[in-house]
C-alpha cells in the first residue's frame, strides 16, 4: 500500500495519523481546537515529538475543551510549565490558553468555529493533485488569509505555515500524494 512519503518511514504513530486522520475533513470544533494547540506545540519541532506527546496535551489541556482551558489561572500555567507529558514552552503554553478564549469568541460570532475556518475555502475541500511531497507548499493564499485574520483577532502561533498544517490535517486542503492509497480514499 502506497502512503506520502512522510508516512513510509515506518513510524507507527505516523502511520496511524496518516492513515486515520490526515486530511480527513473536520467539523467539530473541539478537534480543531485540539489540532490548532498541537501545531503551535508543533513550531521549530517535528510532527512526530507531538504526536508521541498528544496525550498528554490531551490531559494537560482539559480534553481540549476551550472553555476550560480559557479559565486556566496561573497556577494552572505553572503546572503545565512543570509537565512532562508536553512542550514546556512558556510562550506556546501562555498562547494556547490566549488562544482558547478568542476561539471561543469567534464560536460565538459565527456560530461555530467550524463555520469561520470553512468560509477560506469556500466551504469545501481545496483538492490538490500533487505527484511527490517536493510539490507541496508551505503555505497558501487561503491559509495567508486565515493567519492574518486570526493574527488580527489576537491569536498567538498561527502564522501562515501553521495554519497551511492547519488546513491539511483537518481536510480542508487535500494534499495526500496521487499515488497514496488515502488520496483515493478520500475523493470517495
Amino acid at each position: 500500500m502506497k502512503r506520502c512519503e512522510w508516512a513510509a518511514s515506518g513510524d507507527q504513530e505516523y502511520v496511524k495519523y496518516h492513515d486515520e486522520e490526515w486530511g480527513v475533513p473536520v467539523h467539530e470544533d473541539r478537534k480543531h481546537f485540539e489540532f490548532l494547540i498541537l501545531e503551535g506545540a508543533q513550531a521549530g519541532l517535528s510532527w512526530s515529538t507531538i504526536l508521541k506527546r498528544r496525550e498528554g496535551y490531551r490531559k494537560a489541556f482539559a480534553g481540549f475543551d476551550p472553555e476550560k482551558v480559557a479559565k486556566f489561572d496561573e497556577n494552572q500555567i505553572i503546572a503545565l510549565l512543570a509537565d512532562p507529558g508536553i512542550i514546556r514552552n512558556k510562550l506556546k503554553v501562555r498562547g494556547a490558553v490566549v488562544n482558547a478564549g478568542l476561539f471561543m469568541e469567534i464560536q460565538q460570532e459565527f456560530g461555530s468555529f467550524d463555520r469561520y475556518i470553512w468560509s477560506f475555502v469556500g466551504g469545501k475541500t481545496i483538492i490538490n493533485a500533487w505527484g511527490n511531497m517536493s510539490e507541496l507548499p508551505a503555505t497558501s493564499r487561503e491559509s495567508d488569509a486565515l493567519s492574518k485574520d486570526l493574527k488580527k483577532r489576537g491569536f498567538k502561533f498561527c502564522g501562515s505555515t501553521i495554519m497551511y498544517a492547519h488546513l491539511q490535517a483537518c481536510g480542508l486542503v487535500m494534499d495526500h500524494t496521487t499515488d497514496c492509497f488515502r488520496y483515493r480514499d478520500l475523493l470517495g
